[in-house]
């Protein structure tokens, strides 16, 4: 099963993406599972195993999908127990771990919910996965671009202030979304390769690089997002009207409403505190059971919301959302880099209006 979906889903790819010779960068450890039960790995070309100390192990055939489990304390591959266990594909091969194929090698270690699976990969091809995860790879490379800088920059920023003895960053939207090979194109190999090794700074250290899909019109001030200021996140004007994020809405019953927010029967929503520009801080609620304050960010993870950039209006049948954007609204805005993209806007240009004050410098470890 494995080697047909190796075979017909990714030979075509893996083809041409092998062609690719990319900058020397540093390696990131990014976990892909972290206290799973088992993982399945295997590599698209013979690897060899070996243990922690470097010592070979044996090796893996090409496309042999393997079971990893821990027993008594250590990682359990096939034939091999070790306290961790690494698979080093040859020949350029690439990994599998989970339900993706991955560039790189691995490392499985265990920890006391299960296996941590931690794919150490080049910076540079690490960023070739990402700008797909988070932006469609057939998008202008000027805004293709400015996601790259701005995604190279949060992976050194996270690396030095939330990585731990295991790994650098994880793989999901809580980092930056990594899914391997299966989010590469060339659109995307482009861009990483055009801004090789260019992070952002302030102040002569990497910045913060927070990026989200669309403002609604306007981005945010840090401060009143999350918690510390940050001169260089401040809200600007943002270039995202006309796009598929700009404005939404969303109709509920009364009796849904009531129920999703757990208050009562609501017969009444004012907005009580917002931002500057607009996005919902705390929601005065009226039902039959009183007065409640809820903060714009519980009702729109109750609701399902786009973001937290809404009014509320009643309807005969209970109440409408109008929103705008989609995410935080801080940092970069995908779709006004898309817009400015369009309009000729350079990426130096496009990172300097989301990112104030900032100087696009060259990484050097």
């Amino acid at each position: 099963m494995l080697k047909q979906l190796f075979q017909l889903g990714n030979l075509a790819l893996l083809f041409w993406v092998a062609t690719i010779n990319p900058a020397a960068a540093l390696e990131l450890r990014v976990a892909i599972k972290d206290g799973v039960r088992q993982v399945n790995v295997a590599s698209s070309t013979q690897a060899m195993v070996r243990d922690g100390n470097g010592t070979v192990l044996g090796e893996v055939p090409e496309m042999d999908a393997l079971a990893v489990q821990v027993k008594g304390g250590k990682i359990a591959l096939d034939r091999w127990r070790s306290g961790q266990l690494w698979i080093e594909p040859t020949k350029g091969g690439y990994v599998w771990i989970g339900d993706r194929w991955y560039r790189g090698r691995t490392q499985l270690v265990p920890n006391q919910k299960g296996i941590i699976a931690v794919n150490y990969v080049d910076l540079e091809q690490y960023l070739y996965s990402v700008l797909g995860g988070e932006m469609n790879g057939d998008w202008p490379q000027e805004a293709l671009k400015a996601q790259a800088v701005a995604a190279r920059s949060y992976a050194l920023y996270k690396r030095e202030t939330a990585g731990n003895r295991v790994y650098d960053l994880g793989s999901s939207t809580t980092w930056q979304v990594y899914r391997g090979l299966e989010t590469e194109s060339e659109g995307t190999q482009l861009a990483v390769d055009a801004t090789a090794n260019q992070v952002l700074t302030y102040n002569g250290k990497i910045i913060l690089a927070v990026f989200h899909s669309s403002s609604g019109g306007h981005t945010e001030n840090v401060e009143d997002i999350w918690t510390d200021a940050l001169p260089y996140l401040r809200g600007v004007p943002d270039y995202d009207r006309g796009t598929p994020e700009y404005q939404w809405t969303k109709s509920f019953s009364g009796s849904e409403l009531s129920r999703l927010l757990g208050v009562g029967n609501i017969t009444s929503m004012e907005l009580e505190r917002t931002t500057t520009y607009g996005r919902v801080i705390t929601v005065q609620v009226a039902s039959d059971r009183g007065m409640h304050r809820l903060s714009g960010s519980k009702i729109a993870q109750a609701l399902g919301l786009k973001s937290t950039r809404f009014t509320v209006n009643p309807t005969s049948t209970g109440f409408q959302i109008t929103g705008y954007g989609f995410g935080h609204g801080v940092g970069l805005s995908q779709w006004g880099a898309y817009n400015l993209a369009q309009m000729g806007i350079n990426y130096q240009q496009i990172l300097s209006h989301y990112y104030q004050g900032t100087q696009l410098v060259k990484f050097t470890e």
